[in-house]
């Protein structure tokens, strides 16, 4: 704050999310000195940032979105939260901003990125809105540009784009259980390294994160023991003794000769880039191939299983849930740490593999 011709006025030094304490002192220190000056500290900064622009000086949007997730990904919960924004900040949804200074940026640029999928994909395309705020007030924060955000939501584009729903994504679409045999029957037929990572996550039930960030030295199999880090597990969750169905072997077994050679950290599906793991669309491109008669995603195939552990098995359903690595309660959650609760998920586990390479049976004519 400082009084120019009489009046009190009001400099930001930018987000406190992106300024620290001590960047946030020099900001004022340097902004005090045209005061002492006599000068308007606004008007400063302006003309240095319109100089900054006649210089040409200015980054583009991809430059700098680039570096900023470069510089905070540190922070994310794991590798794919970080891939998830190079990702929607790239050119697949970005194209349009990437290659205009930051400074040029305006609220219609930002409504030609969000319009077109704002109804299609409202969920993906309000977060995309977030980071697309983040970036330019990083940009400000840095003086890269001035002025209010042309991506910020309140008071803002809340009052251009409809109100976004609390909820699109719904159910993911699955598979009824008494299709499954039939499903894995023709999944087995595939020799593709995405067939195969998608029946490994079939009989484990886990994540597609986990089964494609999958490395050799998580897996024992001698003790028919996965481990999967708790970086990629969803919310960072503690590391599940996760154990490998019979069935199983064979699969790993196949994939052995893709592993790299004495490296422990390679992946069990790689791609097709070197130490680079299997795409994550590779497996829904699979599922699109396939060509079912219904709409199905990889991840309802655990949908499927929960729905057949309740009404074809005995089964508990604590068990089921330790299964899939699910939060099931403080007090069932001290139980599952005992010696047994690895055998018990065994059991369930084995049966869901053995009802899934089952006969399939012949459907009527």
């Amino acid at each position: 704050m400082f009084k120019r011709d009489g009046k009190r006025r009001e400099m930001g030094l930018g987000p406190v999310r992106d300024v620290s304490l001590a960047e946030a002192r020099q900001r004022a220190e340097d902004a005090r000195r045209p005061v002492a000056e006599g000068r308007d500290p606004i008007v400063a900064k302006s003309a240095a940032a319109a100089a900054q622009k006649e210089a040409g000086a200015a980054p583009t949007f991809g430059e700098f979105a680039d570096e900023l997730v470069t510089n905070i990904e540190g922070g994310f919960r794991n590798a794919k939260h970080a891939a998830q924004w190079r990702m929607t900040l790239g050119p697949t949804y970005c194209g349009k901003l990437r290659g205009k200074r930051l400074d040029d940026i305006t609220t219609d640029d930002v409504l030609t990125v969000l319009s077109p999928i704002w109804q299609k994909k409202n969920e993906a395309a309000s977060r995309l809105r977030g980071r697309i705020e983040r970036v330019l007030d990083a940009a400000k924060a840095k003086g890269l540009r001035s002025g209010e955000n042309p991506a910020r939501w309140r008071g803002h584009l809340n009052t251009l784009l409809s109100k976004r729903q609390k909820l699109q994504k719904g159910h993911h679409a699955a598979l009824p259980y008494a299709d499954m045999p039939a499903f894995v029957a023709g999944l087995r037929a595939r020799e593709a390294v995405a067939a195969r990572a998608l029946e490994f996550a079939i009989l484990t039930i886990a994540r597609s994160g986990e089964v494609l960030g999958a490395t050799w030295n998580e897996i024992d199999l001698a003790k028919k023991i996965w481990m999967v880090p708790a970086g990629r597990m969803k919310g960072g969750s503690r590391a599940p003794c996760a154990a490998v169905r019979s069935p199983l072997l064979p699969l790993l077994k196949g994939m052995e000769p893709l592993r790299a050679a004495d490296d422990g950290a390679s992946y069990v599906f790689p791609g097709q880039r070197p130490k680079r793991p299997l795409s994550g669309m590779a497996m829904a491109m699979l599922l699109r191939r396939q060509k079912h008669e219904q709409k199905i995603t990889v991840h309802g195939f655990r949908s499927s299983f929960r729905h057949w552990v309740g009404e074809e098995t005995s089964f508990a359903s604590e068990t089921a849930e330790a299964s899939m690595s699910h939060a099931v309660g403080d007090a069932t959650e001290r139980a599952y740490r005992r010696g047994d609760a690895l055998e018990k998920r065994r059991e369930v586990m084995e049966a869901w593999a053995a009802y899934c390479l089952s006969e399939p049976e012949k459907k009527a004519v």
